[in-house]
């Protein structure tokens, strides 16, 4: 017999108090000079008397894997939910701070280590919202609908290339259906309208999102959790006039239309089948560097190239894929440099092991991955797990993408800057299919 639901969420406020790098364009040396739009963790915990689950979304471009570990230990400490049954996303603004370390930027003369201070208080504020979200669980209801998200991004380097803009909408209220308690969506496109010459904190156009379902849809005070799903070659590029905030205000409202109609198309249920399953994997295919001098030769061929576009006044979109290229080509050259003197092991380990979760909620289930994967990976779960949506960046982070084989061979930014082989996606995939299999039947 299904159990009665119960739900409980909070969010917070985690601006930083202080001026921070932001992070997310190399050679840039780009620190916060206000806020344009508030930076959010959000929780929703959700539990049957037996199964209890929590999601923990933040507007940061990390929650490196140790914070997270810390942050789910807490959490799991203080309320009896299972450590593997807490997931820490991040939605990966690219215009809040610093988080972590990155091999690929070692060779970066701008770019840093994060605030420790920062980090600090971010993961305090974290571990706050989900106890918070924990002691506010009441009897509730609970439903799933789904929007659309064209019109926001393309795959960035093909816009007709493959691309999801299936939005998945939790909403959950509370029991007499009075009012709402959270809703959370799952975004697959990367958070980046707004580029290297902003200088303010925001949640670039899933700010908007959150204001809109927050004014036409929830209510004010109604912590709304978004999550970015696989993104790793989709991006607001070809969607775009400009990298502003007027854009990244259209862009957000266009999904949260979709979604608040979602919300009002939900139908809901108080007997909801919850379960959870877990997996992790030790290792990963690691990926091997070209010589330095065949890593700077391209970087010179490359930089030589752009001068002719510019010259012939290409496309804006194709100045910036081939942009964004460069960053690659001097990302790989750091790699390859620091491959050859046997400094990347270290950062290999660190994004060990790769963890795997899926929460089955209702007719849906959400799996966990960490790092920034290309959206080919999670079409073949969904093909294979009907009702299976994959969150990514979730407790922690790959130092890079996880691209495909033809990425690999095609040479693009995403690919170059990856520490472990476009092999590593497919045994994701893998082990996600059977585990997802597993938790269906438990």
């Amino acid at each position: 017999m299904k159990k009665q639901l119960r739900a409980g969420a909070h969010e917070q406020i985690i601006n930083p108090k202080t001026s921070q790098f932001l992070f997310g364009y190399p050679n840039v040396e780009r620190w916060s000079t206000g806020v344009h739009d508030d930076l959010y963790t959000a929780a929703l915990y959700l539990g049957d008397g037996s199964v209890k689950m929590m999601f923990i979304t933040n507007d940061l471009i990390y929650v490196p894997k140790e914070q997270s570990q810390e942050v789910r230990n807490r959490i799991s400490e203080e309320t009896g939910i299972d450590f593997q049954n807490i997931m820490v996303t991040a939605t990966h603004t690219h215009s809040g701070p610093h988080m972590k370390t990155y091999a690929s930027n070692q060779g970066d003369p701008v770019v840093g280590d994060p605030d420790p201070e920062y980090v600090r208080f971010a993961v305090e504020k974290i571990i706050e919202t989900g106890l918070q979200a924990f002691r506010n669980a009441e009897p509730a209801v609970l439903g799933a609908s789904a929007a659309d998200s064209t019109g926001i991004g393309t795959n960035r380097r093909d816009p007709e290339g493959p691309a999801d803009h299936e939005v998945p909408v939790l909403t959950v209220m509370d029991a007499q259906k009075s009012r709402y308690i959270a809703v959370m969506a799952v975004v697959s496109m990367h958070p980046t309208v707004l580029h290297e010459d902003s200088t303010l904190i925001s949640a670039d156009f899933l700010g908007p999102v959150r204001c809109f379902l927050k004014k036409h849809a929830a209510g004010p005070s109604v912590p709304i959790l978004l999550h970015t799903g696989p993104s790793g070659n989709q991006s607001p590029r070809h969607a775009v006039n400009a990298n502003t905030f007027s854009e990244a205000e259209r862009i957000g409202e266009i999904l949260g239309a979709s979604a608040a109609d979602a919300v009002k198309r939900t139908l809901f249920s108080s007997r909801i089948p919850l379960s959870c399953g877990y997996t992790h994997i030790n290792d990963l295919p690691r990926k091997k560097f070209p010589p330095l001098e065949t890593a700077e030769q391209a970087l010179a061929e490359a930089l030589k190239l752009m001068e002719e576009k510019k010259k012939q006044d290409r496309p804006r979109t194709e100045i910036r894929t081939l942009e964004c290229d460069i960053f690659g080509l001097e990302e790989q050259v750091t790699l390859a440099r620091l491959y050859r003197e046997g400094k990347l092991d270290a950062y290999w380990d660190d994004c060990l092991p790769v963890e795997i979760q899926v929460f089955a909620v209702g007719p849906w289930m959400f799996a966990s991955w960490p790092g920034e994967v290309f959206i080919e990976y999670s079409l073949q779960v969904k093909q294979a797990v009907p009702g299976l949506f994959v969150i990514t960046l979730a407790n922690g982070e790959l130092q890079g993408y996880i691209a495909t084989p033809e990425a690999a061979e095609e040479g693009g930014y995403e690919a170059m800057n990856a520490l472990f082989e476009a092999s590593s996606g497919q045994i994701i995939v893998e082990e996600t299919r059977k585990l997802a299999e597993t938790t269906a039947g438990g």
